[in-house]
C-alpha cells in the first residue's frame, strides 16, 4: 500500500509541479469511457492454512464527474462485472468469482483548461461479489465472498485532443479485503486490493 501511495503521490506532484494552474469550470461535466485492467497484490492472505491468489482482469468501464468548484470534481467509476480465478497453493485453481467494484472519488485537477491536465483523487469504493464458484479440488462445494468497503486512492493525465474530448490515462489503488466461505465455514480472508490501470476517452458536457 505504501508503495502504491508513494507512486500516485509522485506522479502528481511532478504533474502539478511543470504546469500552470487553469480552471476546470464549476458546473462542467465529464463521461469517460474506456478499459481498465484490475490486478489484484500478488500476495492475496492464506485461506484454510493455504497461500491465495486472484487473477487480473480487464473490462469496459465508465466514469461521470461533476464539478462542485472549479478544478474540484466528484467522480463515480462503474464497469462491467470482473471475473477472477482464485488459486490456493499446493491446489491450483479452486474457484472464480466475479465483482462489482464502484468508486466514489473527490478529485482536484491541475491545469484543467490546458493541453495536458494532471490530476489526484481519493475515495470510498463498496465491492459487491457475485457467481462465485467452484472448481479443481474445490469442485461441487460452496464458495461465498462477503461484500468489501474501502478507501479508494486515484492519479492521472488527459491530454486534451479537442475543446470537448481528451485521452486519460489513470491509475487506482482499492482497498478490498473479503472474508471468505466454504460450505458456510469461515477459511479466511482475501486481500485483494488491486492496482487498477487504463486508458479512456473523456468527453465535457
Amino acid at each position: 500500500m505504501k508503495t502504491n501511495i508513494l507512486v500516485l503521490s509522485v506522479a502528481a506532484a511532478l504533474g502539478s509541479a511543470t504546469l500552470p494552474a487553469l480552471a476546470q469550470s464549476a458546473g462542467d461535466w465529464t463521461v469517460g469511457l474506456g478499459v481498465h485492467s484490475v490486478m489484484p497484490k500478488s500476495d492475496n492472505g492464506q485461506l484454510a492454512d493455504l497461500r491465495s491468489d486472484v487473477g487480473s482482469n480487464a473490462r469496459p468501464t465508465i466514469t461521470g464527474e461533476y464539478f462542485i468548484r472549479d478544478n474540484l470534481g466528484i467522480e463515480v467509476l462503474a464497469a462491467l462485472p470482473f471475473k477472477h480465478s482464485v488459486n490456493l497453493q499446493g491446489l491450483g485453481r479452486v474457484g472464480e468469482v466475479q465483482h462489482l467494484p464502484p468508486v466514489v472519488s473527490l478529485q482536484y485537477h491541475f491545469n484543467g483548461g490546458g493541453q495536458v491536465s494532471p490530476f489526484i483523487g481519493a475515495g470510498l469504493n463498496y465491492t459487491v461479489f457475485f457467481k462465485e464458484k467452484t472448481t479443481g479440488a474445490l469442485a461441487g462445494n460452496e464458495l461465498e465472498l462477503e461484500d468489501s468497503f474501502g478507501l479508494a486512492l486515484h492519479a492521472g493525465l488527459d491530454y486534451k485532443i479537442s475543446d470537448r474530448a481528451a485521452l486519460r490515462t489513470d491509475i487506482r489503488w482499492i482497498d478490498i479485503d473479503s472474508e471468505v466461505k466454504l460450505n458456510g465455514e469461515v477459511i479466511g480472508e482475501v486481500e485483494i486490493d488491486p492496482v487498477v490501470v487504463g486508458v479512456a476517452y473523456v468527453m465535457t458536457f
